[in-house]
């Protein structure tokens, strides 16, 4: 499986962060699954890489020129994919992708997951979408989604669709049971 992964250039506060980025990188490399994610050295995204491949995993790495020329490619990666733009990095991310998942970071971050998980409303996206919940970093996104239910603003099919969880044994369980949500229709 191939396992798209949101996450920064940023490492953080803490080293807990860090912690973070290899639990899930030992789990997609002991789980023979591949790595997708932004391509870069620094950060989430060094930390998560650098942990795949030291495992023996493979990764994927998508970049566009802009941040390749400021250094920010990752020059070990199994793969390394260049484009042209942000919104043709998200697209390719995606479509290598078989699951998507946010670890905690910043709005870039917030942005990529909320999207796919948009996406996922319209029949644009058939992956299931996970937000790594460790140490409730994402509580508050999560309340959020809890709220537009309450108010109807979406489904609570949809709003079932999307995990949160830092439990990989549930997320596992989670991707292998996922069942794409219905188009959104209007009337």
């Amino acid at each position: 499986m191939n396992v798209t992964v949101y996450c920064g250039a940023s490492q953080g506060n803490s080293p807990f962060y860090s912690q973070v980025a290899k639990k899930l990188g030992d789990w997609i490399a002991q789980n023979n699954h591949t790595l997708i994610y932004g391509g870069g050295k620094a950060g989430m995204m060094g930390k998560l890489a650098n942990t795949v491949l030291k495992k023996g995993g493979q990764v994927i790495g998508i970049i566009p020129t802009f941040l390749k020329e400021r250094e920010l490619a990752h020059s070990d990666l199994t793969e390394i994919i260049e484009v042209n733009s942000m919104a043709e990095r998200k697209q390719k991310m995606l479509d290598y992708g078989d699951a998507c998942i946010a670890l905690p970071g910043g709005p870039g971050t917030l942005e990529e997951i909320t999207e796919v998980i948009s996406w996922s409303r319209i029949g644009k996206n058939q992956n299931p979408c996970i937000v790594y919940n460790e140490n409730n970093y994402y509580d508050a996104l999560k309340n959020m989604y809890d709220t537009m239910v309450n108010h109807d603003f979406l489904t609570h099919s949809d709003r079932n669709a999307i995990l949160f969880s830092n439990d990989l044994t549930q997320i596992e369980i989670f991707i292998q049971n996922y069942k794409t949500p219905e188009i959104r229709s209007y009337s």
